[in-house]
């Protein structure tokens, strides 16, 4: 089977103690057999090893921080989630809002304890929010990094964790998200007691040949109007286009310049991508046709 290694983190990757090169940004891919059961393990500087043995059951059921994408007989194994290797704890802050005791903390990992009366949660947060800071967003808890946000209830529930900047706060929360999509969307959102409630464009590039259909697709995903990467003959069909497609979680590019990938979720941490052929006239598309 060819297996295909991607990470958030560049780390150095290491089968049966054998050192096969880096894993970053681009996928790097070695063919391994499950029935042999071999030993895979990343490092990245300053973080605890990600190790793991490639066997069946590692590919029907992978631990937490490591998720599987199955495509035409391969697999991309993602790794989201590394330990910092010094085990030391660090409290960042402590604060107190309306009955919460907040402590934000370092070991390992970015950590709230969430502590009131007759209750305490702890809540991993993404290394973003290790230099975070608190407040109140009417009777939600905001915790702001520069580029990150997040709304937590008086329960301690995550209602909303986003990359993007606050530019309002108070009752209502407004933020402006990057997409992070092929045209580099940047969005305002307004939340309202933690729900989404209103959501504008406020940037884009233009669409060129080679991301329209990405773009396309991500409208879709995303709930904006897909009218304008279609050609008249689709037009009247735009508001089928999800029901086709089915719940879709994410569209990513394939090596052939016409097809597309769309992944769906089998399982937790286990995806399947299936490919999308998309024809293009006059930078339009005319046609979208799944493979049998």
């Amino acid at each position: 089977m060819r297996v295909y290694f991607l990470s958030d983190l560049p780390c150095a990757f290491f089968v049966n103690g054998m050192h096969l090169g880096q894993v970053d940004s681009f996928a790097r891919s070695v063919e391994l057999a499950a029935m042999d059961g071999v030993f895979c393990e990343c490092k990245a500087p300053g973080y605890a090893p990600v190790r793991f043995r490639f066997d069946e059951d590692f590919l029907f059921a992978p631990p937490e921080g490591i998720e599987l994408y199955f495509h035409r007989g391969a697999v991309a194994v993602h790794i989201t989630d590394f330990v910092r290797a010094d085990p030391t704890l660090r409290v960042v802050w402590q604060k107190h809002f309306a009955g919460c005791l907040l402590t934000l903390c370092v070991q390992g990992r970015v950590i709230l304890n969430f502590e009131q009366e007759r209750s305490f949660l702890q809540i991993p947060l993404p290394f973003a929010f290790e230099n975070s800071r608190a407040s109140l967003a009417g009777d939600l808890i905001l915790l702001e990094s520069n580029f990150s946000f997040c709304l937590i209830d008086r329960s301690g529930k995550i209602l909303v964790l986003r990359d993007g900047t606050i530019v309002e706060r108070g009752e209502a929360l407004i933020a402006d998200i990057p997409l992070h999509d092929a045209l580099s969307h940047i969005t305002r959102c307004r939340y309202e007691r933690g729900k989404l409630k209103e959501c504008s464009i406020l940037s884009a590039r233009s669409p060129n040949q080679t991301t329209v259909a990405l773009a396309l697709l991500e409208s879709i995903l995303a709930g904006f109007d897909p009218t304008p990467y279609l050609a008249p003959v689709l037009t009247g069909k735009a508001e089928l286009l999800r029901e086709f497609l089915g719940e879709f979680r994410a569209v990513v590019p394939l090596p052939n310049p016409d097809t597309v990938g769309l992944v769906y979720l089998r399982r937790p941490r286990i995806y399947d991508v299936r490919d999308l052929h998309i024809t293009l006239e006059n930078g339009k598309v005319t046609n979208l046709q799944q493979p049998d």
